[in-house]
């Protein structure tokens, strides 16, 4: 059988070590990574639960090897922190799910990111980055701006006070932010119209949307964008609804061709917001999408298409089998 070691940082873990729930939003949950395992189980793979990257860096310096690793690993420290893993996959020669450490590493720099899908002609707002408090001086940008930090994922640092209207407001959220997460913040033009998250499988030409849905704002919504309050305690603030043909249509394609300009592999979501018009602009990419059952958005995205859980991480893995046959030609011989 086919071992395929599994990557991942469980939230419990952190939690456990004094962090706090912001902190530890992006990180998984048992629920999540027993699904993955059972998912693999039921492609004829032996999945291997390993954990995050310094309980991989214990396995592999014992001499454990695996034919494969089923990354889901997230990371904590460092503007690198998703490339951890697939930097030491590629050391040792092991091929893995999901995209590679250049990919995560531009990805989770938003500003990087957003150069690079902007140099390929997809259609991302204006924006500057603030990597110090008198950067703020020099944002020439045209009110009211949105602020979020650069490297965080889950909605985190984006709440009530993201959206400023003047200058003075400008210099005290991003004075906020700098203190807050000790990172560079990201300041863009903002984007006033719906907004979309786009499910994708496959990896370059064979890349395909999944689906599109709309995040549509409740009574008790906070601020103005989809950040970790919203996101955490979604129940009575966010309806995340299927979006309608010509808005699918429209964000999907936005969303492929920002999936192909960064390279991205096998599966995950981008984010879509539109302007006054209509129009949509690209926002950021998850390329370590959340897959927790009845719970993330790609996978409810894929249950709407009449996918199961275990179904669409078949389609994700034939994404990866097609990038390796050799491996696929094993799984056969194996089943």
């Amino acid at each position: 059988m086919m071992r395929i070691g599994v990557t991942y940082d469980l939230r419990k873990d952190y939690i456990a070590m004094g962090y706090g729930e912001e902190e530890t939003a992006e990180f998984d949950s048992e629920v999540t990574i027993d699904a993955l395992c059972a998912a693999l189980s039921s492609l004829g793979l032996t999945p291997v639960k390993i954990g995050n990257v310094k309980k991989l860096v214990a396995k592999l310096a014992k001499g454990e090897r695996f034919d494969a690793v089923f990354n889901f690993c997230e990371g904590f420290r460092g503007n690198a922190r998703e490339s951890q893993v697939p930097a030491l996959l590629d050391a040792y020669e092991i091929p893995y799910v999901f995209s590679d450490a250049v990919t995560l590493a531009i990805s989770l720099d938003k500003g990087l990111c957003k150069r690079v899908v902007r140099d390929q002609g997809v259609p991302t707002v204006d924006f500057r980055i603030i990597e110090r408090l008198a950067d703020v001086k020099k944002v020439d940008l045209h009110f009211p701006l949105f602020l979020k930090p650069i490297q965080e994922g889950s909605g985190k640092g984006i709440g009530a006070d993201s959206k400023v209207e003047n200058a003075r407001d400008l210099r005290r959220v991003a004075q906020a932010l700098l203190t807050k997460f000790q990172q560079p913040v990201l300041v863009e033009e903002f984007l006033p119209g719906r907004e979309f998250t786009v499910g994708i499988v496959g990896t370059g030409d064979d890349a395909q949307v999944l689906g599109v849905s709309e995040i549509t704002r409740k009574e008790n919504w906070i601020g103005d964008g989809y950040g970790y309050i919203n996101k955490e305690y979604s129940d009575d603030k966010v309806e995340i609804v299927e979006a309608d043909g010509e808005n699918a249509a429209a964000a999907g394609e936005v969303a492929l061709k920002a999936w192909r300009a960064l390279r991205c592999r096998d599966g995950g979501r981008i984010d879509v917001r539109c302007d006054a018009a209509g129009k949509p602009h690209f926002i950021e990419v998850n390329p370590l999408a959340g897959m927790r059952p009845d719970y993330s958005d790609l996978c409810l995205i894929a249950a709407r298409r009449g996918l199961s859980h275990a179904q669409l991480v078949g389609r994700i893995m034939a994404s990866f089998f097609k990038r390796h046959p050799e491996l696929k030609a094993r799984q056969r011989v194996a089943a």
